[in-house]
């Protein structure tokens, strides 16, 4: 136990600087909230901001955005609150939503209260983006005290914003290589996440240029440059009555993308903040604050509590247990590339819950600078794949020691898997791993991760399966298809193919085979339990194919280790059929080890039963 945590300290203190606090975790209305307040010596600015996120895939794109956004407004003595909308990330499910949008502009007005408690500031801003600016819109004349509202990349037509979420789903879908019959067609859908129906009827009949007042006197617009309606929308602000200043977002695209690759667009946070900073607010006293309430929310056999925990607070998670006794080791997830802790299609928050109610607890969290976590100074800004994770990793440990809640297994998917698997060889407190779609096993030194992702997403075989298929013909009739791309692709993989039947008879004795051979070995030599779990033709079985063979005949040599490979599945596990199948292979690694002690009755459970 000491010496984990010993290996870990260099990692987290090298730099001789104090890390970043997380922003404080706050409960209310079925949800979870993140309070960033005004840095120590900073001028009380008498505005607090409240951030009215987007929805889907751009969420989950924009929310490391959206945390810096909320760092830097802090450094300027603003404070801040982001948080879910009922039903989405972290929030609560079996949410009513006969009201429509009115669900999500409701919880706006809600956090603005609590925000205002939290700051004891009078005055709010609103920063929206995207679906966000329809619910800052609906909620404005409710919410009191709104000094002024951005609306960044604004949904000014419904009817077209749903348009464009099927294109971008559809997008989505096929860079996923999800084949026609498992894509989601019903109703309003995009990367595994399903708006509520009564949510999407109203989003399609939003038109914000049919707005008659002013939402709020001082406005900001950042704009699409390929957007006219955005510049539409400043211009019917203007002619309201409002202070409308425009701004161009410059690289939204690059932003939304996709959360493994997103490119920040950092002036657009500093030209926002010095917007805010400069408003032209009187001077308003600012009452004594409150503490955050931090009540665990209470869901069908589960509670989950958000937490901050690791060097001076600095790691953001949420920990879920069970309602009624608990079985099993704990579940540490961790996250895949800068995909936030409620997982890709909050598919780890559900897993989470499902566990729980078999009586195995779980905590969730985002590592150094990923999601909602600040990074740790002098660590490199590209933390994927890097060996620091390995502290965070050894932190969330040592939290959940202190909760009397060992032994700890790890799972997690991608780069997720990848550390899990690496933090093992260094963290004895972990007694088991359960790995989905790892790329590798070993990180060459100098691979740059931009370009793994990029163009490592697809295997060879996949490529085959798809040229087949009359889908693909009609996208490339159409122009769909970067045929270039894809055929530059098709040759690495074809050279890659034949290099490795070149060097399959030497793979014992190259530096990599024997660093990986090393490391299965000395986990079996621990009696460790390892499953690894692949879709079928994922990217990452060529690795495991040229170490361990096809038939998985390789690992005859390491019995701690089990593999599976789920057919007519994709790289992040969409299909429910593949989701049994990872949530049972979590169930059965948790319940091969027993909790070390006796927590039936813990004051968490206690006092959510008790509501």
């Amino acid at each position: 136990m000491t010496d984990a945590r010993l290996k870990s300290r260099p990692a987290r203190e090298a730099s001789g600087l104090i890390p970043r606090p997380a922003s404080e975790p706050l409960t209310f209305g079925g949800t979870i909230g993140l309070f960033a307040p005004a840095c120590a010596g900073t001028k009380p600015s008498g505005l607090a901001v409240l951030f009215a996120s987007p929805w889907g895939l751009e969420e989950m794109c924009t929310r490391k955005f959206w945390r810096i956004i909320s760092e830097k407004l802090a450094d300027r003595g603003i404070p801040s609150l982001r948080f879910d909308y009922p039903g989405t990330g972290d929030a609560l499910d079996g949410v009513d939503f006969k009201n429509g949008l009115g669900v999500w502009s409701d919880s706006l007005v809600a956090a603005s209260a609590h925000l205002k408690a939290l700051s004891g500031c009078e005055r709010i801003v609103v920063v929206s983006q995207g679906l966000g600016a329809v619910v800052a819109a609906k909620a404005a004349e409710k919410i009191e005290g709104l000094e002024a509202i951005a609306y960044l990349a604004p949904v000014v037509s419904g009817r077209l914003h749903v348009r464009e979420l099927a294109v971008w789903s559809r997008v989505v879908d096929e860079n996923l290589g999800l084949p026609e019959e498992q894509r989601q067609k019903a109703g309003v859908s995009i990367a595994s996440l399903t708006m509520p129906a009564e949510v999407a009827e109203e989003v399609r009949k939003v038109n914000l240029m049919t707005v008659d007042r002013v939402p709020a006197l001082c406005t900001l617009v950042v704009g699409r440059a390929d957007r006219p309606a955005d510049h539409d929308f400043a211009t019917h602000l203007r002619g309201l009555g409002a202070d409308v200043i425009e701004q161009v977002f410059q690289g939204y695209e690059r932003l939304v993308s996709n959360p493994a690759i997103s490119k920040l667009p950092l002036p657009v946070a500093e030209n926002l903040v010095d917007w805010i900073a400069a408003l032209p607010v009187e001077p308003h006293s600012v009452r004594e604050s409150q503490r955050a309430a931090i009540a665990p929310l209470a869901g069908d056999g589960f509670a989950e509590t958000p937490v901050r925990f690791g060097s001076n607070s600095r790691l953001s998670g949420v920990l879920c247990e069970p309602l009624h006794g608990r079985a099993g080791a704990t579940v540490l997830f961790l996250t895949s590339a800068y995909d936030r802790h409620a997982g890709w299609g909050r598919m780890t928050a559900m897993m989470a819950r499902t566990l729980a109610r078999s009586g195995i607890a779980s905590l969730r969290f985002d590592t150094a600078g990923a999601g909602d976590s600040p990074p740790v100074p002098g660590r490199p800004e590209q933390v994927l794949y890097h060996p620091s994770q390995n502290a965070d990793v050894s932190e969330a440990i040592d939290f959940l020691e202190a909760r009397e809640l060992t032994p700890v297994v790890t799972s997690g998917r991608c780069s997720g898997a990848y550390l899990g698997f690496q933090a093992s060889l260094v963290e004895p407190r972990i007694a088991g791993n359960v790995s989905v779609n790892p790329a590798v096993f070993r990180w060459r030194p100098g691979r740059s991760v931009e370009d793994a992702i990029i163009n490592g997403t697809r295997s060879l075989d996949d490529y085959g399966k798809r040229a087949f298929r009359t889908e693909t013909f009609r996208r490339i009739l159409k122009g769909e298809v970067d045929v270039p791309a894809a055929a530059r692709n098709i040759a690495k993989g074809i050279g890659n193919r034949i290099r490795s039947k070149l060097l399959h008879v030497f793979r014992a004795v190259l530096p990599e085979g024997r660093a990986i051979y090393g490391a299965f070995r000395a986990l079996h030599q621990r009696g460790m339990p390892v499953s690894l779990i692949y879709s079928e033709n994922d990217l990452g079985l060529e690795q495991y194919d040229f170490y361990f063979d096809r038939d998985g005949s390789g690992l005859s040599r390491f019995p701690n280790v089990s593999s599976t490979i789920i057919p007519d599945a994709d790289h992040n596990l969409t299909p429910d059929h593949a989701r049994e199948i990872y949530l049972d292979m979590l169930r059965k690694m948790a319940f091969r080890f027993a909790p070390a002690v006796d927590t039936n009755r813990s004051e968490t459970r206690d006092a959510v039963a008790a509501e």
